[in-house]
């Protein structure tokens, strides 16, 4: 049983931000930051099965593709790399890029990274506040610059870069040609209204990814059968006993939490593994609180458990 507020690894990248406002008071002024990764504050617990994280672009990041469960098992890694990204925000001018413009051959796709026309082959797309990608295993994609997003993956690091806009970072030519569905992504998922409350986003045998829109003052009780990850990103609300402002992440597993909206909407997003939905997750408790939720908590290196990675 587990109600944690999670702790934060900061990852700093290239293509990284300095401000990470409002979302973190994480300071990226002297090396970028690129990626919040969110953790288990209980550092003995066992490790999920899934990762949320935080990611910020100044710049592209990589062309690069993600092993599914059996090539990376192949390797000697425990399993691959299934994700899905909510845009938080975006420039007038931000892309993804997700599959390619047509069908490669093996040979065709070896080539393509060897002379680095792999970058116009790529199916780029605009993204805004709101959009969903989804992005299975074996799927060629980038992420553009100007754009804020939350992902949730299985819990992997299994990256293979295919071109890397002459940044001095090692390509993967052999694994990302073994692993690589070389044509254009013909998965797409259709959102499912749960009710007022919940929007299912994504849903596969990994992980679903949900969207919640709790009102002002409502009161609702979580029951949390399995890892539960919430991210609140409009609003504040007290989960469990915690305060939980924009950027926050809370654990719950095997328990059930309180969750009461503060004076506004509250908006979060909610991921746990798959394959279906959990129909008794959230439940309104039929009780409207007059004041607020609690104080936004103030997050620091030492109240939060922030954590730096270097890649």
């Amino acid at each position: 049983m587990a109600i944690e507020h999670a702790s934060v690894q900061v990852v700093r990248k290239p293509w990284g931000i300095a401000d990470l406002h409002p979302w973190s008071s994480c300071d990226g002024s002297g090396d970028a930051i690129g990626e919040l990764w969110f953790q288990r504050s209980d550092k003995n617990a066992p490790v999920p099965a899934l990762l949320l994280k935080l990611l910020f672009t100044s710049g592209p990041l990589s062309i690069q593709v993600h092993p599914d469960d059996a090539f990376a098992r192949s390797i000697g890694l425990p399993n691959g790399k299934t994700e899905a990204w909510y845009i938080l925000s975006a420039t007038a001018d931000a892309r993804v890029a997700v599959g390619l413009k047509r069908h490669l051959t093996p040979e065709e796709l070896r080539a393509s990274i060897k002379d680095g026309s792999i970058a116009n082959l790529t199916q780029w797309r605009p993204v805004a506040k709101g959009d969903i990608i989804f992005v299975p295993a074996g799927t060629i994609h980038a992420i553009g610059a100007g754009i804020v997003l939350a992902e949730i993956q299985q819990r992997s690091d299994a990256t293979f870069r295919l071109f890397d806009y002459g940044r001095p970072r090692e390509l993967h030519e052999d694994n990302a040609v073994a692993v690589s569905d070389a044509g254009p992504l013909q998965i797409q998922y259709s959102t499912q209204r749960l009710g007022p409350a919940r929007t299912v986003l994504v849903a596969n045998q990994h992980f679903v990814l949900e969207h919640v829109h709790l009102a002002a003052g409502s009161n609702w009780t979580l029951d949390a059968n399995r890892e539960t990850w919430i991210l609140v990103i409009e609003g504040r609300a007290r989960i469990g006993s915690t305060d939980a402002t924009a950027g926050d992440a809370i654990f719950v597993e095997a328990d059930r939490a309180g969750i009461e909206a503060g004076p506004d909407v509250m908006r979060a997003l909610v991921a746990y593994p798959g394959p279906d939905h959990v129909v008794s997750l959230l439940q309104e408790s039929g009780v409207r609180m007059t004041t607020s939720a609690g104080t936004p908590a103030v997050r620091s290196p030492a109240s939060n458990g922030i954590a730096e990675v270097r890649t």
